[in-house]
């Protein structure tokens, strides 16, 4: 049975959008509201990982990850992607908020990618082995939430769209999208948008045919909205030049997301882009230096303007909250 946490992830497969500092400053921002929250990081680059913690703790992780006492994404899969067994027990790793908790990311966790092309073969074969793996990291994510009663699971994906992606998109039941405010970040969404489209009908397909097992995913990632990052401010408001691009944004997002998902199913995108935007996260400049350098949320970094500190976590906490109601958790 699926656990009703409810399952996001921040995706553009542009690289350098900042999905990271979000997905770690968003997740300490619902924890700091009550919300019992997991980070996954299921990026074989390890950049939230190497966010928490610091070197030492992750060259301890990595170098256990095969081994017996292995607390990584990998020591929890390797057992399907080596074809020996199930997915793992592994307990979520404690951090700077007691209710926040992340399963540590594993280089290794390629090896598992690698694997999943040919399983995504055999699950249109209707081969059980197939949907075992294609599966896999929705059930760990699932025991995960289920052993600490998780309210919010957060994937950190990395910036492409291969297979793991696949799998995780079709594993969430939102996504949302940050908008650096650039021209590449934007010629970016028409991919995302006919590539999303693709797995949800492929997953779809595959569905209708599947043997009658109690493995499977939701399929349905609904569009939940938009984050504007990384612009300057003049004054109190967004420059010039980035106001233009979030206007250009939102006609892609309109054009080349909601509408493309709104073909495939209605429920998976709102009608109009009004109402999407979740909040806005300004440059914020050495202070996510600071918070990457500290392993701590722009809020809560020492040596920094605590003006500065105040706005980022204003701006996080508005964020927060409207996810929380987007997602009826109150």
């Amino acid at each position: 049975m699926r656990h009703p946490a409810t399952r996001i992830t921040i995706f553009n497969h542009k690289g350098g959008v900042g999905k990271t500092v979000l997905t770690v400053n968003i997740g300490a921002a619902l924890a700091s509201l009550g919300k019992r929250v997991l980070l996954v990081d299921s990026d074989p680059q390890c950049n939230l990982t190497s966010y928490i913690f610091r070197s030492k703790i992750v060259d301890k992780l990595l170098d256990a990850s095969d081994g017996p006492h292995g607390r990584t994404i990998w020591t929890a899969l390797k057992p399907v992607a080596e074809g020996a067994g199930d997915v793992r027990s592994v307990r979520p790793a404690s951090t700077f908020d007691d209710n926040l908790m992340a399963l540590p990311g594993d280089i290794k966790l390629s090896e598992f990618e690698a694997c999943l092309n040919t399983m995504w073969a055999e699950c249109i074969d209707r081969k059980v082995r197939g949907f075992r793996g294609t599966t896999a990291l929705s059930a760990l994510v699932n025991q995960l939430a289920q052993a600490e009663n998780f309210d919010f699971v957060f994937y950190d994906a990395g910036p492409n769209i291969g297979p793991l992606n696949r799998v995780i998109l079709l594993d969430c039941d939102f996504f949302i999208i940050p908008a650096a405010c650039d021209l590449f970040s934007m010629r970016a969404l028409n991919t995302l948008g006919q590539t999303l489209a693709t797995w949800i009908r492929s997953w779809q397909r595959i569905m209708e045919l599947a043997p009658s097992i109690p493995l499977s995913l939701p399929g349905k990632p609904q569009f939940m909205g938009y984050i504007p990052q990384q612009f300057r401010v003049y004054g109190q408001a967004m420059t010039r030049s980035h106001s233009y691009y979030v206007s250009q944004f939102e006609k892609h997002i309109y054009g080349d997301v909601i509408s493309v998902l709104r073909e495939v199913d209605e429920s998976l995108a709102p009608p109009k882009i009004a109402g999407t935007k979740l909040g806005e996260v300004k440059h914020f400049g050495e202070l996510v230096l600071l918070s990457q350098a500290q392993g701590l949320p722009l809020s809560m970094v020492s040596g920094s303007n605590s003006s500065t500190k105040a706005q980022a976590k204003a701006a996080f906490e508005d964020i927060a909250r409207r996810i929380v109601a987007k997602t009826g958790k109150r």
